[in-house]
C-alpha cells in the first residue's frame, strides 16, 4: 500500500500530470489572449501533453515556448483558416435553422451542412496534435486531420466525448472546473492519440524508407 504514495507510484504520478494539466490550461488561455495566437498556443499545449503522456514532459514552461516559437507561423495561418470556415459554417447553421422548410432543398442543404460540421469538428480535433507532432504543409495538415480522424473513428468518438463533456462540466454542472478545461482535455486525448501519432509516424517513416531505396 504504501508504495502507492511513494514519489513514483501511480498516485502521485496522477495528481502531478492533473497539476501539470491545470498548469498547462493557464499557458494556454494565456498565450491564447491575442486570438490569433490560439493556433500556436494549441499546438504548444499538445505537444507538451503528447510528451507527458509518454513519461518525456521534463521541463513543462520551456517545452511549451519553444513549440510555440516553431509553430508560431503556421499554427497562426492554420488557426486563421479555421476561424473564418468556422464562421462561415457558423452563419450557414443559423440561416439553416431559421429557414426551416419541409422540402427536399433545405433537407438536401442540411445534410451537406451536417457532413461539412463533422469534417471540420474532425480537422479540429486533429490539426493541432498532428501539428505538434509532424512538419508539413498546410494543406497536407488539413488532409492528413481528416483522413486519420476518420481512419480512427472510435478514437475521434471518444476525444468528442471528452470535450462534450469537459464543456458540459463547466456550464451545467460546476463551473469552476474551467480551470481545468482545455489543459486535461488535451492531456486525456493524447493519451488515446499517443499510438495513433506512432503508427502514422511508422507508415511515414516506412514510406520515406522506400521511397530511399527507389533512388
Amino acid at each position: 500500500m504504501s508504495n502507492l504514495f511513494n514519489l513514483d507510484g501511480p498516485v502521485l504520478q496522477f495528481i502531478n500530470k492533473i497539476v501539470y494539466s491545470v498548469y498547462l490550461n493557464i499557458l494556454w488561455f494565456i498565450c491564447c489572449i491575442p486570438v490569433v495566437t490560439a493556433g500556436a498556443s494549441t499546438t504548444a499545449l499538445f505537444y507538451v501533453t503528447l510528451k507527458i503522456s509518454k513519461n518525456e514532459e521534463g521541463s513543462i514552461t520551456k517545452a511549451f515556448f519553444h513549440s510555440f516559437r516553431e509553430n508560431l507561423k503556421q499554427g497562426t495561418l492554420i488557426w486563421l483558416i479555421l476561424l473564418a470556415l468556422g464562421i462561415i459554417l457558423g452563419m450557414d447553421g443559423y440561416v439553416l435553422y431559421h429557414m426551416r422548410f419541409e422540402n427536399v432543398f433545405w433537407t438536401l442543404c442540411t445534410a451537406v451542412f451536417c457532413v461539412a460540421a463533422a469534417a471540420y469538428a474532425i480537422v479540429l480535433m486533429y490539426i493541432f496534435p498532428l501539428l505538434a507532432r509532424f512538419d508539413n504543409t498546410v494543406g497536407a495538415m488539413f488532409k492528413n486531420a481528416l483522413f486519420i480522424g476518420v481512419r480512427f473513428l472510435f478514437c475521434t468518438a471518444l476525444m468528442a466525448v471528452i470535450y462534450f463533456v469537459m464543456l458540459l462540466v463547466v456550464v451545467r454542472i460546476f463551473t469552476p472546473a474551467v480551470i481545468f478545461g482545455e489543459g486535461l482535455c488535451a492531456l486525456l486525448c493524447s493519451y488515446l492519440l499517443s499510438n495513433v501519432l506512432q503508427l502514422c509516424q511508422e507508415k511515414t517513416e516506412d514510406h520515406a524508407d522506400a521511397a530511399s531505396e527507389l533512388l
